[in-house]
């Protein structure tokens, strides 16, 4: 063994410490510390350049602090309650334990053939089944995330549609189905994607219209263009949209199925926990009636990247899209090793931090999680109301706040309030009915009310400075 892994190993104990005190030391800090940090060189030297790889190494504790001096304090403080882009969640304690533990036992739990990951991961689906009201009728994989999860979902129902024209895409190819139409109102861009990477195209995706003033799809809408369809389709619901939070009615869209002849996926990647609010559950009704369902866990669960979840009622469609044959691998079977049932050979024990952080706090915990920043999502979208130099062109509907400056909305000016206010919160841009605007995402188990007044002062300051 080389000499500075033998030593290594034989201060194991003493490392990890040095990396958990590392870890609280950074954790401590997320509440003073810049959420987005100022640029700075990725390299040792002058010209930034990157350090060469070491021909002969120093251990774990060298590269420890070369990684706390070059590395930490360039890091954005995206597991901190400031940290409003996209829609990131943080890690509870119960998560980050798991998480770390997943590492230490470094399981690839796709195959029965080794250990009990497989009905760990199993049993937390089954929870998360029960945490989004599903059936029984559905299953569920982990995957890495929400793109992965839609694509998933996306591949069982270019299947559906071999099924239905007497084809098999996963043996004869995406061209045995000829033209495929894949109709959503507001699709999140992951869709697309998928459809590229499925060889269904891009250009199969129809956009359908949404509801006046609205990114919820207007059901008359699909159903029009669902009877100008010929033969099967797939449709994109959602719930939850990216841009404010707005959800199909999923029922009504349901109500369609007995008349059309469609495989319905729903985007439901934070949108799902919604259920777990009384308050808003409503939300989320007719989400059952999903063929597919895609639900991020690394947002509103709260469990470290990456981490996501892919349910559907066509299992057998599933395995038969993934199964893959080799003698070291599980059996297919009636009940196929998860191995046969997502595009991942080696599969991470992920389910173990959403198992830790669950088996933790319940549904009860997470449900406080999720109005918490339901409210503060609410808190800051009313005090930016208030504020002259900004407008919501859309109402807050749940955890997402879209707003823009009132006057002048330009990129490059909402561009310089981001930067303006990056070391006290981080928002990511986007485009609502052609204005340009900007996104605050609540969705960290940390974030409360006293953040919600540093936002909105911050960004009342940044205003002020581009003005």
């Amino acid at each position: 063994m080389d000499r500075t892994l033998a030593a290594d190993l034989a201060r194991l104990p003493d490392l990890l410490d040095a990396t958990r005190r590392a870890a609280a030391d950074a954790l401590a800090a997320l509440d003073a510390r810049p959420v987005v940090p100022p640029a700075g060189k990725a390299g040792p030297g002058p010209d930034g350049a990157p350090e060469p790889l070491p021909a002969r190494g120093a251990g774990a504790e060298a590269a420890l602090d070369a990684f706390r001096e070059r590395w930490e304090p360039r890091l954005s403080a995206s597991a901190g309650p400031r940290y409003l882009g996209f829609v990131t969640g943080g890690a509870t304690p119960a998560a980050l334990a798991g998480d770390w533990l997943t590492a230490a036992h470094d399981q690839n739990s796709n195959s029965a053939l080794d250990g009990a990951g497989q009905d760990l991961e199993r049993e937390t689906v089954g929870w998360l089944r029960e945490l989004f009201h599903l059936s029984p009728a559905h299953t569920g994989t982990f995957v890495s995330g929400a793109t992965m999860s839609n694509t998933t979902g996306l591949a069982i129902a270019r299947e559906w549609l071999g099924e239905r024209l007497g084809v098999s895409p996963a043996e004869d190819g995406a061209a045995a189905l000829g033209p495929v139409r894949v109709l959503s109102g507001a699709p999140h861009s992951s869709i697309a994607k998928a459809l590229s990477v499925l060889g269904l195209g891009r250009s199969s995706l129809v956009k359908v219209p949404t509801l006046p003033g609205r990114e919820a799809v207007d059901p008359a809408a699909l159903d029009r263009a669902l009877a100008d369809t010929p033969g099967p389709a797939v449709v994109v619901a959602n719930a939850g949209t990216v841009n404010t939070v707005d959800f199909d009615d999923l029922q009504a869209v349901a109500k369609l199925k007995p008349r059309h002849d469609f495989w319905l996926h729903t985007d439901a990647a934070f949108g799902a926990f919604a259920a777990l609010s009384p308050d808003h559950a409503h939300l989320t009704a007719g989400l059952d009636a999903s063929d597919s369902l895609c639900v991020d866990l690394h947002k509103w669960l709260n469990v470290p990247y990456d981490s996501a979840v892919q349910f559907t009622r066509r299992r057998d469609l599933q395995a038969r899209v993934f199964q893959n044959s080799a003698a070291y691998l599980g059996p297919l079977g009636d009940h196929p090793d998860l191995v046969h049932l997502t595009p991942e050979n080696s599969h991470r024990l992920r389910a173990l931090a959403a198992w830790f952080t669950l088996r933790a706090y319940g549904r009860q915990g997470h449900r406080e999680i999720v109005e918490r920043d339901i409210a503060c999502a609410r808190a800051l979208g009313e005090q930016l109301s208030a504020d002259p130099a900004f407008t919501l062109p859309a109402p807050v509907r749940l955890n997402v706040v879209c707003f823009t400056l009132a006057t002048d909305p330009t990129p490059a000016r909402l561009a310089a309030l981001r930067e303006a206010a990056a070391a006290e919160v981080f928002v990511t841009p986007t485009v609502y009915e052609g204005t340009a605007a900007l996104r605050a995402a609540f969705s960290n188990w940390r974030t409360t009310h006293t953040d919600v007044d540093r936002v909105a002062q911050a960004l009342r300051t940044a205003a002020r400075e581009i003005a």
